[in-house]
């Protein structure tokens, strides 16, 4: 298989990403980094909202910098759009900005109670890099201590703030943030941008749906999880459109390779060349793709709910199939 990394996961992957800081409309900023996890921020009259926090309160402090650069309002809200240890793992940071609440889905903090340990030991072990200062993360896991299913809305002052569940895709507990006054949407994972969606906890068969109930809130700008901040509704439209496209081909070959009885390392190998062709220059497609082919054979083969994750089951599943 043509250039099919050796190293694991993204160990070897030390560059420094460019961080940019783009303000998307009056109450609306995006952190975004050259394909690594992304931050949005929310300003409202009397506080604001910062949507994912970074993995580590190190790298965390970055975006609080930035933030203070534009505003002294309290922090007082924290969003986490799902579970995943580079997503939550820098809340800590937040305490002694005037955090009142980190929100989260029921489903999120209900993955976090069943896979949480678990997730965090694994996502370390696979991309380093992305936890600089590791050593600042406190012991235990990220809590949420305000939860929601459906819908939830915020108001910051006058400023409409709607958390929403809109299905499942990336993972079943997906949560998006939504200015309706600005058209403005914060996708978490569930939307990327020229960066590979991760899916090795995902929902194949929901996930286009979940895209197009994005879709219908006709947003004009959108911070996807990965790559640059979308500020036209071309970019949006072509954000929602690649990731549905990438989802829906990867799901379509494995589950051909699962339904003519192939073995998982043929199915990779042949979904792998199809589609590298297309995707293989998108960030982190090497790291990601052993991961969703094999929750995509999962599924494919039954398994309605991902399997959780262990730093073991890494290791041995990559040997399996780069090796």
């Amino acid at each position: 298989m043509t250039n099919a990394p050796k190293t694991f996961a993204s160990q070897a992957d030390l560059e420094v990403k460019q961080v940019s800081f783009d303000k998307l409309s009056e109450h609306a900023y995006a952190y975004t980094a050259e394909g690594d996890p992304n931050t949005g921020i929310v300003i409202g009259d009397d506080a604001v909202m910062v949507i994912d926090t970074q993995a580590t309160p190190a790298m965390a402090q970055d975006v609080i910098r930035r933030i203070r650069e534009v505003t002294d309002k309290p922090i007082k809200y924290v969003l986490l759009s799902h579970y995943h240890a580079v997503r939550v793992l820098g809340a800590s940071a937040y305490a002694a900005e005037g955090c009142e609440q980190i929100i989260a889905s029921q489903d999120t903090y209900e993955l976090i109670v069943e896979r949480g340990e678990q997730d965090k030991a694994s996502e370390i072990g696979r991309f380093p890099r992305l936890f600089a200062n590791v050593e600042t993360v406190p012991p235990g896991l990220t809590w949420p201590t305000l939860t929601f299913a459906g819908k939830m809305t915020l108001w910051l002052g006058k400023l409409e703030v709607q958390i929403l569940q809109l299905g499942r895709g990336h993972t079943k507990g997906d949560t998006v943030v939504w200015l309706p006054q600005e058209r403005v949407l914060f996708s978490g994972d569930l939307v990327e941008f020229d960066a590979t969606p991760y899916a090795g906890d995902a929902y194949f068969q929901d996930w286009p749906q979940t895209l197009d109930n994005l879709a219908s809130l006709k947003p004009a700008k959108l911070v996807p999880g990965r790559g640059p901040a979308l500020q036209t509704e071309a970019q949006v439209a072509a954000g929602l459109a690649g990731t549905r496209a990438f989802v829906s081909e990867l799901y379509a070959s494995v589950k051909a390779g699962a339904e003519a009885k192939q073995d998982l390392r043929s199915v990779y190998r042949e979904t792998y060349e199809r589609l590298a062709q297309k995707y293989g220059h998108w960030v982190i497609f090497a790291h990601c793709m052993p991961f969703d082919v094999t929750r995509a054979y999962d599924e494919a083969s039954g398994h309605v709910d991902p399997r959780i994750w262990t730093a073991e089951r890494d290791v041995a599943m990559w040997q399996a199939l780069e090796a």
